[in-house]
């Protein structure tokens, strides 16, 4: 008897693991796992109270080769981004926050925990992120571009200082294309903040925003920022930042 329990607890063991490695990781396979986003990206909620979830990626892990490799791209996503959205759900039940957008989460940033605002920051910024890559970049056009040469004199200058902004990031952050009332600026903000938080040093509206943690870029550049940074020119969707300027 003692035997056939063993094996048969054994059995039921592979099935269930076999099962895990078929359907992949379980946050790609739940309805919740993905947020609805209307056109101008403003989560839609469900309910009352906001809950943080996850933009589809948009491509496949690999298709931004060779400029970002397919196991970081999925490690970031599955990995990094996932915890980011399981920690600030957490957060919100367990310290009661009401809120029921993401602009009056962000409005709120100095008055939260840290793991309430570390985590919120990093869910939106690289749901934010994520859309603003596509393996078919074209280049700037249009108002965007205009607007590029308008603010920095050519959209040279521009790439110049916004490169200049992430290379002098110390340690981990983000680097931001900012509509500041009417201007374009680039601003740099540390670990997962963001420009729409309460007390940002530099307000506004991001437009486009490249993430300099390690974890984006070190498989394949280990220390060599520089590279990711010029690598990641070649797919940005200027398309839509485009649409975020309109």
């Amino acid at each position: 008897m003692k035997t056939n329990s063993r094996r048969q607890f054994i059995e039921n063991t592979l099935k269930v693991t076999a099962a895990v490695a078929l359907t992949g990781p379980l946050i790609l396979n739940t309805d919740k796992a993905f947020a609805a986003y209307s056109k101008d990206e403003a989560l839609v909620n469900t309910g009352d109270i906001l809950k943080f979830s996850q933009v589809p990626l948009g491509f496949d892990y690999k298709a931004l080769e060779p400029h970002i490799d397919g196991l970081t791209n999925e490690i970031h996503y599955t990995k990094h981004h996932a915890a980011y959205i399981k920690n600030v759900n957490e957060a919100i039940v367990a310290e009661k926050l009401t809120f029921s957008t993401e602009q009056e989460f962000f409005d709120h940033a100095s008055q939260l925990s840290p793991k309430a605002r570390n985590n919120g920051g990093g869910v939106w910024n690289h749901n934010f992120f994520w859309q603003s890559l596509t393996p078919n970049s074209t280049g700037p056009d249009g108002k965007i571009k205009d607007a590029i040469v308008t603010a920095f004199g050519s959209f040279e200058q521009f790439k110049e200082q916004f490169t200049q902004a992430a290379l002098g990031r110390f340690g981990s952050g983000w680097v931001w294309l900012l509509n500041a009332n009417g201007k374009l600026t680039i601003a740099s903000t540390a670990n997962q903040d963001n420009p729409l938080f309460d007390n940002a040093v530099v307000k506004g509206t991001p437009l486009l925003a490249l993430d300099v943690w390690e974890h984006a870029y070190y498989l394949k550049y280990q220390n060599r920022r520089n590279e990711y940074v010029a690598g990641w020119w070649n797919v940005v969707n200027w398309d839509i930042v485009n649409k975020r300027l309109s």
